[in-house]
């Protein structure tokens, strides 16, 4: 009796647990997305020159693509190239294979000018569970470098989900 009630709550308790881990799973990279957006943006202005915020898959160069599930680096970029002078100051590790990070078709990569403006266009980083659109959260950077997390859209959250 004791066992069947036992098996019943966990039946019931277990599916409501993974949605609690997903969301904090996502939660975690979002904060870890803005805090080294902010990093990279104060090392622009402390250091007074241009930094790159980029996806990477090896943790030393920049990938040219729109996924950031592999992980990410910062570096200097005085040369103004699409890749940092030299070793990168700081990389990031991927948040999972479940977890799906996708930014802005147009903007592969951010750059800090000295000011902390990140000239170009605003971008936004989508984070997900790949295949399920709810819970999805976004991390948005503007053009006066402004980094700020929030709720994705539901046009964003379906978009991220799709992607593999």
């Amino acid at each position: 009796m004791v066992l069947t009630i036992l098996a019943t709550l966990t039946c019931v308790a277990l599916p409501s647990l993974g949605s609690v881990l997903t969301r904090n799973q996502l939660r975690t990279a979002q904060a870890d997305f803005i805090a080294a957006l902010q990093h990279a943006r104060g090392l622009a202005v402390h250091t007074g020159s241009r930094t790159i915020f980029c996806p990477t898959r090896d943790s030393h160069s920049c990938s040219d693509e729109i996924q950031w599930g592999g992980g990410w680096l910062l570096g200097h970029n005085r040369q103004y190239k699409d890749q940092p002078d030299g070793a990168p100051s700081r990389a990031g590790h991927s948040h999972g294979e479940q977890i799906n990070i996708l930014g802005t078709a147009g903007r592969r990569r951010i750059q800090f000018q000295a000011d902390g403006s990140a000239g170009g266009s605003n971008i936004t980083l989508l984070l997900c569970v790949r295949g399920k659109s709810d819970q999805a959260l976004s991390v948005v950077v503007s053009n006066a470098g402004r980094i700020r997390g929030a709720r994705a859209t539901a046009d964003q959250a379906v978009r991220c989900a799709a992607t593999s």
